[in-house]
């Protein structure tokens, strides 16, 4: 993060260190563990510094408020944590060039007429508990409350004990209350969430920012085999019911699948149990992510993943199941909020495969989002970037976003409302 020239890179180079990870190279930051606690502890105290009110939800999201808590608020922010050794910009740029904005919009005198938060959404990767999205699915009810605290991470931690660790009620928060939250999203008039572009459409149109139009389809499955755990070296191949050969043949089939259907499949997790370099595994876990243009095509996906995991199964006589964890189905964005930011910015409109908060909420409040350009088009690894001048460009035009759309108490920007609410 060399040459800052903006707010948000000075911020994200404030919380450079922070996560990094030896092993895999990247950042390494998962909800409540060292890394991500301290990022919430920077969030609280530079929103502060700024004069906005944190508080923390039910849901473990946390809010900093400029004005106070409404209806027809407009809220923008992203997550602060990652997948295992991430880049440093998914999520985090989201937040800084958020911090910039309002800091800028304050420092110009800006008096809105509606209240402004900037939200941080808990474990958006899904990296720790598997569910993606975990803070918005709980706030929109689209998660169930006993299911989201009984999920495990590896060391057999639940979410509901994670929060507990935290010390997460002593802030004022029952965990036992997690779930929808009508009340916080009664507050919301529109959501617009800035993140970095996962892909290379900005680097094709040789443009700094664009507004989102949609999102893929999109779920996670648990696969699971189980076997019989051996010797390496005594054990004959006839006398084997290894569980790594049907995890084997899932690999091989979510690519076939994703490739007669023209969709994308990854399987970029795998647990062996106990997982000895001379022992044949009693159980073997996969992840299975499906991505495509329609819930026909996904599902066909994960149709041909099962049905290769149970043949494989049965013939090396071990046990297998697929279990959905999370599903999404296709997010189309406000259509008059996204085409007035579009118009606003003279931004082109570009869909997007990965998922995001802004996705979950779009189903209960005007959602929209704005992609900043990724110069090496990678994203979920340490190469994932932006220059200091998209960054500019896209903390620019986040602020001429916040600053329509709440409009302000002599007049400017009126009909925000009604239009951001359409």
């Amino acid at each position: 993060m060399a040459g800052v020239t903006t707010p948000a890179t000075a911020l994200l180079a404030e919380i450079s260190d922070v996560g990094v990870d030896p092993r895999r190279g990247g950042w390494s930051r998962h909800v409540f563990d060292d890394a991500e606690r301290t990022l919430r502890e920077w969030f609280t105290e530079r929103a502060l510094r700024l004069g906005l009110r944190v508080e923390t939800d039910r849901n473990t999201n946390l809010w900093a408020w400029w004005g106070e808590p409404g209806p027809g608020a407009i809220v923008t922010g992203s997550h602060l944590d990652s997948v295992p050794g991430g880049g440093a910009y998914d999520g985090p740029l989201g937040v800084a060039t958020a911090l910039e904005a309002v800091g800028r919009m304050r420092a110009a005198g800006v008096v809105p007429s509606r209240p402004i938060a900037v939200v941080v959404f808990a474990e958006e990767e899904g990296s720790r508990f598997g569910v993606a999205c975990l803070g918005s699915r709980l706030l929109t009810g689209t998660i169930d409350p006993a299911r989201a605290l009984a999920l495990t991470d590896t060391d057999g931690t639940t979410f509901g004990d994670a929060l507990r660790g935290a010390g997460i009620e002593r802030t004022g928060v029952e965990y036992e209350g997690i779930g929808r939250d009508d009340a916080a999203l009664e507050r919301i008039g529109c959501f617009v969430e800035l993140h970095v572009e996962q892909g290379r459409g900005l680097i094709d149109l040789d443009q700094p920012v664009a507004v989102a139009s949609s999102i893929l389809e999109h779920g996670r499955w648990r696969i699971d085999v189980r076997g019989r755990g051996d010797h390496a070296g005594t054990t004959a191949i006839a006398d084997r019911h290894d569980p790594m050969l049907p995890a084997a043949t899932a690999v091989l089939a979510a690519r076939g699948g994703a490739l007669r259907l023209g969709g994308r499949a990854t399987i970029g997790r795998l647990h062996a149990i106990p997982g000895g370099t001379n022992v044949i595994p009693s159980r073997v876990s996969a992840w299975l992510d499906v991505r495509a243009n329609s819930e026909a095509d996904t599902r066909a996906i994960v149709e041909d993943v099962r049905a290769d995991v149970a043949a494989a199964a049965a013939a090396e006589g071990c046990e297998a199941s697929v279990i959905e964890e999370s599903y999404s189905a296709e997010v189309r964005f406000d259509p008059q909020l996204r085409e007035r930011l579009a118009d606003l910015l003279d931004a082109p409109v570009l869909p997007t495969g990965a998922g995001h908060d802004a996705g979950v909420l779009a189903a209960r409040v005007p959602t929209a989002m704005l992609f900043v350009r990724n110069p090496s088009g990678v994203s979920h690894a340490p190469e994932e970037g932006a220059t200091d001048a998209d960054v500019a460009a896209g903390a620019d035009a986040l602020t001429r976003v916040l600053t329509e759309l709440a409009g302000t108490r002599d007049g400017t920007g009126d009909g925000a409302q009604e239009g951001a609410r359409a």
